[in-house]
């Protein structure tokens, strides 16, 4: 399960058998949500949201902020992805520690 974002305790990760669409799973102590991400021509086209079964989404304050995060590092997920489970390479978790 490789995390790839931090950002003042919300967890930004990827399931090592995940699937497409492209998406991160996002926890916030026992808190989760799945956003789907949709790139087109390099650019964030859509940002889906999914719950997980059997877990309570994010918070109301974690889920703002989380979706922040996600349209402003959209390209570093999916190019994270890309690296992950394209090419197989392993990948690092970025802590953001400035307030979006």
């Amino acid at each position: 399960m490789p995390k790839i974002l931090e950002y003042f305790g919300i967890v930004f990760y990827f399931y090592s058998n995940d699937h497409l669409p492209i998406h991160v799973h996002v926890s916030y102590n026992e808190y989760e949500t799945v956003f789907e991400i949709f790139f087109e021509e390099g650019k964030l086209k859509d940002l889906r949201v999914r719950e997980v079964s059997g877990i309570e989404g994010l918070p109301a304050v974690q889920f703002k902020e989380a979706r922040k995060v996600i349209e402003a590092y959209a390209e570093v997920i999916v190019n994270r992805w890309t690296d992950f489970f394209v090419l197989k390479k392993k990948v690092s978790t970025l802590r953001i520690t400035k307030k979006l």
